[in-house]
């Protein structure tokens, strides 16, 4: 399929406004008001992210909804012909690349819901995961910050473990995704030591494996295969084509 690559967690949808995404996750707006709800998001799209700071004036941490890039690129990585958007739970601690963010750079990604593909090339049938109760799912992600033409750009990747339940019907991999009771948790800014990281991964990976259990799918319209012709304001683009059992 172009645009993508299929061994990957690479399309998700978000309905919400930021509005309404404040209200979900308690938090302050920040200036990030650009957003409307995407039913294709794609890699390298930007995409509202939650994130704890500390408040250097105030001393008090404060948590918002910012834009992102959904293309991990920090400061000291050169450019990539391929963009980074999934970081394998399995090596979050150790791959260079993620280890530094996760210990300190934390954030959850706010979606209605993502695709995944069955079928040969050039048959692909994709499916829309979601939360079986119809809420907002919460995947947890990492986040960085550099500077671009004077100008400072977050980029962001969601972290992904192996698939289990009905996603592990349809994919090898999934989103890791949180309950409420452990956002804060997971948000605090304060930077992980070793034994930090590694309780954090114990915690990623209980907790999404209750919240995969409630995961289900349905079969979508094929025009939502290729990201490049899928019309991101198209709400039929996570309707089932077929009715339900």
């Amino acid at each position: 399929m172009a645009g993508e690559r299929l061994d990957q967690c690479g399309r998700f949808a978000l309905d919400d406004h930021v509005d309404e995404l404040i209200q979900e996750f308690v938090a302050a707006g920040g200036d990030y008001r650009d957003w409307r709800p995407n039913y294709s998001i794609a890699p390298t799209d930007e995409i509202p992210i939650v994130r704890e700071r500390v408040d250097k004036q105030t001393g008090e941490v404060r948590r918002s909804i910012d834009g992102a890039v959904w293309d991990f690129h920090p400061a000291f990585m050169r450019d990539s012909k391929r963009p980074n958007f999934n970081a394998r739970i399995e090596t979050v601690t150790s791959n260079g690349l993620w280890k530094g963010a996760f210990a300190s750079s934390r954030a959850i990604v706010p979606m209605r819901g993502y695709y995944e593909w069955t079928g040969e090339a050039g048959h692909k049938q994709p499916h829309f995961l979601h939360s079986e109760a119809g809420g907002l799912l919460a995947a947890a992600g990492i986040y960085t910050a550099r500077k671009v033409d004077d100008e400072w750009v977050v980029s962001t990747a969601i972290i992904t473990r192996p698939a289990r339940d009905a996603s592990g019907e349809i994919h090898e991999r999934m989103p890791v995704f949180l309950d409420r009771d452990v956002w804060e948790e997971f948000l605090t800014p304060e930077k992980l030591d070793d034994a930090g990281k590694q309780h954090m991964v114990q915690l990623l990976t209980a907790e999404s494996d209750k919240v995969a259990g409630t995961i289900t799918s349905y079969e979508v319209d094929p025009k939502v295969n290729n990201s490049r012709t899928a019309d991101p304001d198209d709400a039929s683009l996570i309707q089932p084509t077929k009715p339900a059992a």
